[in-house]
């Protein structure tokens, strides 16, 4: 029986028309709750892509949730943002064969540095860095969200047939109803959003799960924003209001750009790229709206575990997160109702 290393090196020497590929790398990395990560390094001889490659191949994990984008569809969401110029890892691969590892998975290029919220936000970076990184991932989403509909090569991707903010209710709201316990804050929660919905932004291209620990950091400099499986059309101040959410910290709740930075040095990078302001009360709106989701999450992740589907101590844990989200919504929406989101300062 072929072993997953003698596997890709067949797969790659057919994609390069390599006379030889050595594996000399093949092990998993460690996070992607909802996708399966493997670090590859290879040697080709000959071929297209000769030399030796950090690589990481993305596969589908045994299970899914409802949500999440297949490897084929991230596959081609990766190429449009390494096509706009994002800092992405370049997709080079994607295989739907299931003869070689049993599920489809993608192979890209391997960044370089750490996206442990704790190993760069606490020990290695300085003030000024931190400050210069959060302008940065400010950049990084104007420059994303000037990608637009229609585009072919995202034909998969559905356009909300009505404003952004109430989709994602109704998401929710459809999510919560196939989970068989009752969850009133989130109910409350989602009535608020439905009451408070901002003015309608134009519809981009959303990473809609760009956050700490979903980036790449080295030497206090941004080397790649990863797992996209969550992209889709929507309002631009969806990933601003989810980068911001609270749940995102990692104990440093007074950074409230993902415990990384402040709102003003996130905006002022936007702004310069975007060349529009920030509307902050709308950034706020979407904020919430990351608490629902998160806590809607969290609770199909525990799903995965007591369905028996996906065994995990980690998709446990994340269930038990939710009463913690739950009352982050409930001071948040409190701290709001004098000036709701939508409304003009």
């Amino acid at each position: 029986m072929a072993t997953p290393e003698s596997s890709l090196a067949t797969f790659l020497s057919h994609q390069c028309n390599a006379q030889s590929v050595d594996v000399v790398e093949f092990t998993r990395l460690t996070g992607g709750a909802i996708q399966n990560n493997y670090a590859l390094t290879v040697r080709m001889t000959g071929g297209t892509y000769p030399g030796e490659h950090r690589l990481v191949v993305r596969s589908d994990a045994p299970s899914r949730i409802a949500s999440s984008l297949d490897r084929i569809q991230e596959f081609h969401v990766l190429k449009v943002a390494h096509a706009a110029g994002l800092t992405v890892p370049e997709p080079l691969w994607l295989c739907t064969d299931p003869a070689v590892l049993s599920r489809n998975f993608f192979i890209m290029q391997r960044a370089e540095g750490s996206s442990a919220p704790r190993t760069f936000l606490r020990d290695a970076l300085t003030a000024g860095q931190a400050q210069a990184l959060t302008q940065r991932l400010g950049e990084e989403l104007a420059r994303l969200h000037r990608v637009r509909p229609p585009l072919p090569e995202l034909a998969f991707l559905p356009i909300p047939k009505e404003l952004p903010a109430l989709h994602r209710v109704h998401i929710y709201q459809q999510a919560l109803r196939q989970i068989d316990e009752p969850h009133p804050v989130l109910d409350w929660a989602l009535n608020w959003l439905t009451d408070h919905v901002p003015t309608s932004h134009d519809l981009v291209l959303c990473h809609c799960d760009f956050r700490t620990g979903n980036y790449m950091v080295q030497n206090g400099r941004l080397t790649a924003v990863l797992d996209w499986e969550f992209a889709a059309w929507s309002d631009p101040y969806e990933d601003l209001g989810w980068l911001c959410c609270k749940s995102w910290r990692f104990g440093a709740p007074v950074h409230e750009v993902g415990g990384l930075g402040d709102k003003a040095d996130l905006f002022k990078g936007y702004t310069r790229i975007s060349g529009r302001p920030v509307d902050a009360s709308a950034v706020a709106y979407w904020e919430i709206m990351g608490l629902v989701r998160w806590a809607v999450v969290a609770l199909q992740q525990a799903q995965r575990h007591l369905s028996g589907e996906e065994p995990s101590i980690e998709l446990a844990l994340t269930g038990r997160m939710v009463p913690e989200m739950e009352y982050d919504l409930l001071t948040q929406i409190e701290g709001l109702t004098q000036t709701p989101p939508g409304a003009t300062s």
